[in-house]
């Protein structure tokens, strides 16, 4: 079997290709170079999944980590595909190798590290390639915000073998596009770029005020799986405790945890319909999981790539999905103290530039979506109609005079002296520590009124996200380089009014509740029990969906609904259609 269409029906079980996917598997197809940036949950895999299935030889699909290997391994099988990886984990290495040679397989994963060794490339010259598929692709790039150096290492493979290569990401801005097209000798003519709009996913981001109660009220209000991106590995243990406590099933994930315990949390999140995972960035990227329904940081990312990636894991299959973004000033001075004090001075300038983006992605009153796709080159339109700030605009107000008043009060006081303390002097506060530092003599004493006081708070976390004012170790407030411009009047600040939001809950439009549809998620979970494998491995949501709305009363009904290909129709087919007749039984005429 040949034709792209054929196979994407039978293997599949999709009826027409979806954005760009088409054009990538032509050039793929078609022995070309190819470097493919689209979005999570847009269908990457199928583009070096498919051709693997139609050219002689094996696609070597090399990814960076264990777990996404195993899940697109366990994916690609259930469609009928034969797919192996080699790991450190691969106890039936030598058969996968022997089933290699003898071309039995169309899909070979590794990582970039066994990639590049002088054993991997013996092997390969014994078997025949048909496709080269570098996934997460940035990692290849300096730029990148998953930089991997042993990505770098593969180009003298990739030159070597002469077979086509499809390097794929979802994260990329234009400069580091360029590098991966440097690093792995692809052509420019080579770049595919789908569009970075995930309309399915609604953003959030409001500042943290009782971080504990936030998610708490956020897991309840959401069902479903969901992730905790968490600053430090305490705090993902902390966070998985306190979401217990809401009576949802919670883990943790970070490299502080025994592998054993990892790995346990891991598998329990990948089977579940509705845990939450409390966890580190390390956690995520080897996940395919597509029913993640929300996504939260607790903390700021470092940049508007990582947050990109890290929320594009909510909702790949296509149903509503919901990012939270809880943060506070402290993290934006953390981050650029690590800056000055932890990155080599050549990068230093791009990880400033990398953060004050991702600043005003959090201070912004207006479309988040847009800010985010401008910041990938696109031209959106100014409302989305699902970010918090289309919904629900904010009021803005004009803060500059609060903001230099604070600036003036830093100075002052000499830079050494944190927002607390400088909000008495403001106030004109005869506390302790103002009188014994002589502070109530200054001009600046008692200069605020007090509704300039109430915001002060807020427009010190702004200054500090725009580098106006930095903070040290010891909490003192000093100057940063945008402080001038503001303080002179040469540039005004205007924040949104700090807002009192809760987790909003979400509507019976967004989700709306089938009983139907929730009976096959019932039938789905004891299949998949039944066959030791995650539930979306039987069938996607999108799917079940499909399947409650039509009724299907046959298998070639059935084999109409996208996501259903001729594998899994001869496998659950018959069983699925017994679902389906149940529910019409028990439907009240």
């Amino acid at each position: 079997m040949t034709d792209p269409h054929q196979i994407l029906h039978d293997v599949f079980g999709f009826s027409s290709f979806r954005g760009v996917q088409g054009d990538v598997v032509d050039r793929v197809m078609a022995g070309r170079n190819t470097l493919a940036v689209m979005p999570t949950g847009a269908g990457k895999s199928l583009c070096y999944q498919l051709p693997a299935v139609a050219k002689q030889g094996t696609c070597i699909v090399i990814s960076p980590l264990i777990a996404l290997m195993q899940d697109q391994v366990r994916s690609a099988t259930e469609n009928g595909m034969k797919a192996a990886s080699l790991t450190s984990l691969s106890d039936d290495w030598r058969k996968v190798q022997d089933d290699f040679v003898r071309g039995d397989l169309d899909l070979l994963y590794v990582a970039p590290e066994r990639a590049t060794t002088d054993g991997f490339g013996r092997l390969l010259e014994q078997a025949r390639i048909s496709l080269f598929a570098i996934d997460e692709a940035h990692c290849v790039s300096e730029w990148g915000h998953d930089f991997r150096p042993d990505y770098r290492l593969l180009r003298p493979l990739l030159d070597h073998f002469g077979a086509p290569r499809l390097a794929l990401t979802a994260t990329a801005d234009k400069r580091t596009r360029a590098d991966i097209l440097t690093q792995l000798g692809i052509e420019e003519e080579g770049l595919i770029v789908a569009g970075f709009d995930r309309p399915n996913i609604r953003y959030h981001v409001v500042p943290r005020s009782g971080l504990p109660s936030q998610l708490k009220r956020l897991a309840k209000a959401h069902e479903g799986a969901g992730i905790v991106y968490c600053p430090s590995r305490a705090q993902a243990d902390r966070v998985a405790e306190q979401l217990r406590e809401t009576g949802r099933t919670s883990g943790a994930y970070h490299a502080g945890l025994d592998k054993p315990v990892r790995q346990a949390n891991q598998e329990a999140f990948v089977a579940s319909e509705d845990m939450v995972m409390a966890a580190t960035i390390a956690f995520g990227m080897g996940i395919d999981k597509p029913d993640v329904r929300f996504i939260a940081h607790a903390g700021v990312p470092k940049s508007i790539e990582a947050y990109y990636q890290e929320t594009g894991r909510a909702g790949r299959d296509g149903e509503p999905a919901e990012a939270w973004l809880f943060w506070g000033a402290e993290d934006f001075a953390r981050a650029r103290q690590r800056i000055e004090t932890e990155t080599e001075e050549g990068r230093r300038h791009e990880e400033r530039a990398r953060l004050n983006a991702m600043a005003a992605f959090v201070e912004a009153a207006t479309c988040r979506r847009a800010i985010l796709l401008k910041h990938f080159g696109e031209d959106p339109p100014e409302i989305c109609g699902n970010c918090d700030n289309c919904i629900d605009p904010p009021p803005t107000i004009d803060v500059t005079v609060v903001a230099q008043k604070l600036l003036s009060a830093a100075f002052r006081t000499e830079m050494r002296f944190g927002v607390g303390h400088l909000a008495d002097v403001l106030a004109g506060k005869e506390t302790e520590k103002v009188i014994s530092n002589g502070h109530n003599h200054l001009s600046v004493f008692g200069i605020a009124e007090d509704e300039e006081l109430a915001l002060i708070k807020p427009v010190a976390r702004s200054l500090l996200a725009r580098d106006a004012l930095r903070a040290d170790s010891y909490g003192g407030l000093s100057f940063g380089p945008a402080a001038k411009p503001i303080l002179i009047g040469g540039e005004k600040l205007v924040i949104a009014v700090p807002p009192k939001r809760k987790a909003a809950k979400r509507t019976a439009a967004d989700y709306p509740h089938d009983p139907g549809f929730e009976a096959l998620r019932a039938w789905r979970r004891d299949i998949a029990t039944e066959q030791g494998v995650p539930p979306y491995v039987v069938f996607h949501d999108s799917t079940l969906r499909a399947v409650a709305a039509t009724r299907p009363t046959t298998l070639a009904m059935l084999s109409q609904i996208e996501g259903v290909g001729d594998k899994k129709l001869e496998k659950y087919g018959s069983s699925l259609l017994k679902a389906v007749e149940d529910i019409d039984a028990n439907t009240p005429a």
